[in-house]
């Protein structure tokens, strides 16, 4: 399905909690995807986080079209892989400012789209809808120009993932947590592997996912697969 053009995550040096008290300010919780104040705050952080992790909102006319191609097709078909990290000094939907989303199966997942999600959401964005060499004509090209998934890459790694935070989110350890979380639930359902997607160029975010122990798949260094058996 190819990767957020942002996911922003976290900066580097997370190795320390975010604060040493019992009540801790951030929490994991399941998304409430059949919430639509909650679906929309995370289309917002998508959009938010989708111009190489920097917000995008400025950048694009149509504010659910990247949550529509990242976003939204994870939270209808695997909402039991959806969590995201609360501000417990924040109430309401705004309280949200992180999520981590994911697909057990992406051969399977890219099967599924082709019958339930694309043709929807290829009607909602024609080609050519967007100015051309605008931020929203590039997203829109994904839509109509897609690619499956390298058959070895899935073999090895059948699951995939994305995970965005705002910058309030940032730090502390709150993306390896959130990884963390979704990793726990692959494993329970017997998942022995998952890949992601990041820019090559982001030798930042490819350094600390070879620190959790992802391995660069192939040349290009933007595929990275973690064996969860391990």
């Amino acid at each position: 399905m190819g990767h957020h053009p942002g996911c922003r995550l976290l900066r580097v040096n997370e190795t320390t909690p975010t604060t040493t008290t019992s009540q801790p300010r951030f929490t994991i919780r399941p998304a409430q995807t059949t919430d639509p104040a909650e679906v929309d705050r995370l289309y917002d952080i998508c959009l938010r986080t989708g111009a190489s992790g920097e917000d995008a909102s400025p950048l694009s006319e149509r504010p659910r079209l990247l949550g529509d191609v990242y976003l939204g097709a994870y939270l209808r078909l695997e909402p039991e892989l959806a969590f995201v990290l609360v501000d417990g000094s924040v109430e309401g939907p705004e309280a949200v400012v992180g999520y981590v989303i994911g697909t057990r199966d992406t051969a399977a997942f890219e099967e599924t789209l082709e019958r339930e999600w694309w043709p929807e959401v290829e009607q909602r964005y024609p080609a050519g809808s967007a100015p051309e060499g605008s931020y929203d004509a590039g997203i829109v090209s994904r839509v109509h120009d897609r690619s499956r998934t390298d058959p070895a890459v899935v073999a090895e790694f059948p699951a995939h993932l994305h995970v965005d935070l705002l910058p309030e989110g940032q730090g502390g350890g709150n993306g390896r947590r959130m990884l963390e979380t979704l990793f726990d639930a692959l494993r329970d359902l017997g998942v022995p592997g998952v890949h992601l997607g990041v820019g090559a160029d982001n030798t930042r975010a490819i350094g600390f996912y070879e620190h959790l122990g992802f391995r660069r798949l192939g040349d290009g260094g933007w595929q990275l697969g973690l064996d969860l058996r391990r």
